[in-house]
């Protein structure tokens, strides 16, 4: 099963590049738990959707992957151009690169449940910094 979670995970991630959120139904459950917040696919997809409206050319690259039985984990890699205010971070037009380890519990194949953390003091470095 893990060979498939890892194809389901990394057409999850094309369908997050390719802004093709309506697909989400394939990937996560209509209720998942973001967090130890319970809250539906269509807010998970707006909270995507958002952060893609922030920064416009955030792109969501696989840079380690781990798969169990039902276990996802993930470092994801952003090199992107924040163009409005990320994670309580004013733009400065510079370009950041940061991390997201992120891990997602499935359950019929689909994602039902994620615990995400983002290095928000690197984005928060490089704003302030010249790099």
């Amino acid at each position: 099963m893990s060979g498939d979670l890892e194809e389901v995970y990394r057409a999850y991630i094309d369908a997050l590049n390719g802004r093709r959120l309506d697909d989400l139904d394939q990937f996560v459950h209509a209720l998942v738990v973001y967090n130890d917040r319970t809250i539906s696919r269509q807010q998970y997809a707006e909270m995507i959707a958002e952060d893609v409206r922030r920064i416009p050319d955030l792109h969501f690259t696989v840079d380690l992957l781990v798969t169990g039985d039902d276990v996802v984990a993930c470092r994801l890699w952003f090199d992107c151009t924040p163009e409005h205010e990320f994670a309580g971070i004013a733009p400065t037009g510079r370009r950041v690169t940061f991390a997201e380890h992120v891990f997602y519990r499935f359950r019929d194949g689909r994602i039902e449940r994620v615990w995400s953390l983002i290095d928000t003091d690197a984005v928060r470095d490089q704003a302030r910094n010249d790099h």
